[in-house]
């Protein structure tokens, strides 16, 4: 027969059964405490990088990528549509002006020069032609005036003689009627031989200037085509290095299609692309620091592309000594935007315990301790960053990585010199 279990049994099996699971909980505690504090709690002080931290300036940038290139640079385009029929030069030449670097076909051009010859003489022969045709019409019509001009005069010298013959009774009223109407009539006549020839005197000036307008006109395009035939000739318009140029022989190109660019190396700018994140803290004027290995170069931002391309903007920056002799067309460089600055702040220089959260932890060195520090951060530039709190001038702080030690409040430095 079954025996009921006291209540102190009861409780034994329960301990029993709970022993297990305490037990693991107590060996894992043990373990993550072996780990933590046993099994790395201290660090060699040559594996840190330990900064001061100090008063001083601090300008927060925008990062960029640069590249040099020439602040002037000169296109030639082909002067007409025609093909490439020797090239003299090659990119990377220094030509001076009037060096003579590729030769374009002239045949079609000249041709076509030949054919705006000819249309030009012939319009000359025309032009000839219709002035004297107009002289012609104007000497016409001023010599038939003049001819009615004379008749009127004998009709008025008749009218007179009817007058006299039907004072002495030798004509009738009707007569002299009659005579007074030839004269109106004569008169009429001449009113009319006058306007024509009044009017063809101003049609005759307005069709000469007419004339000589599409003259000059012809005149100008057969001056214009014989520039570009000269321009097949394809020659450097000033001193500078060629940096770019069309080398397909036998290729045709367009009227207005770049051949060759030659850049003056006597002055540079810089070309930079930054991400798209950046465009809104992008103004023309904000100064900018370039570096080229260790050399710094300041500038202004001088222009910036409105479009973004690939997540990019780009702008380009005037350099203040554009002329220094370490610039080289295609030379990378980087380039910090300045933004904002700040005047004798508490700041540090950065590293790789930096995070870009606002507020964050490092570690404080006291002695031979490293201490889990709380600290806010502000301005952010290339080489330091702003301490807003957590931190005082002179101490001392670990800017390289220290993800190794982050679960720990406090470890050992040893051999700190």
């Amino acid at each position: 027969m079954d025996r009921q279990l006291s209540n102190k049994e009861q409780s034994g099996n329960k301990y029993k059964k709970i022993l297990p699971y305490l037990l693991i909980i107590g060996l894992l505690a043990i373990g993550y405490y072996f780990v933590t504090q046993k099994l790395k709690k201290s660090a060699d002080a040559k594996e840190l990088h330990i900064v001061p931290v100090e008063k001083g300036d601090i300008r927060q940038t925008l990062s960029a990528a640069g590249t040099i290139i020439a602040a002037s640079e000169r296109v030639i385009n082909a002067p007409v549509s025609t093909e490439i029929e020797d090239v003299l030069l090659s990119t990377g030449a220094e030509v001076n002006k009037g060096d003579l670097i590729l030769k374009l076909d002239q045949e079609y051009t000249r041709l076509e020069y030949e054919r705006l010859e000819d249309e030009l003489s012939l319009r000359v022969n025309n032009i000839d032609k219709l002035k004297l045709q107009y002289d012609k019409d104007l000497r016409d019509l001023d010599y038939q005036d003049q001819i009615k001009a004379l008749q009127l005069s004998e009709l008025i010298a008749q009218l007179g003689d009817q007058q006299r013959l039907l004072d002495i009774g030798g004509a009738t009223a009707e007569e002299v009627e009659a005579a007074n109407l030839q004269v109106s009539i004569a008169e009429i006549e001449k009113k009319i031989l006058e306007n024509e020839l009044s009017f063809k005197r101003a049609v005759n000036t307005t069709d000469k200037n007419q004339l000589q307008l599409e003259f000059d006109i012809q005149s100008k395009r057969l001056k214009e085509l014989s520039r570009k035939l000269s321009q097949t000739l394809v020659r450097a318009t000033g001193q500078g290095v060629i940096t770019w140029i069309n080398e397909d022989i036998g290729k045709t190109v367009a009227e207005g299609e770049p051949l060759v660019r030659i850049a003056n190396l006597n002055r540079f700018e810089v070309e930079a692309i930054t991400s798209d994140r950046n465009s809104k803290n992008l103004q023309v004027g904000l100064p900018v620091e370039m570096r080229i290995n260790k050399e710094k170069h300041a500038g202004v931002i001088s222009r910036i592309l409105p479009e973004i391309v690939n997540n990019t903007v780009k702008f380009y920056v005037t350099l203040e000594a554009d002329n220094h002799k370490s610039l080289r067309p295609n030379l990378r460089a980087e380039i910090f935007v300045i933004n904002e600055e700040k005047e004798n702040v508490l700041r540090a220089k950065r590293g790789n315990a930096l995070k870009g959260t606002k507020s964050q932890y490092v570690y404080k060195v006291i002695g031979d301790q490293a201490v889990k520090t709380r600290i806010a951060k502000g301005l952010v530039s290339s080489d330091y960053f702003e301490i807003e709190s957590g931190l005082q001038a002179g101490d001392q702080i670990i800017i390289s990585d220290t993800e190794e030690y982050n679960h720990m409040e406090s470890f050992t430095i040893k051999s700190k010199i």
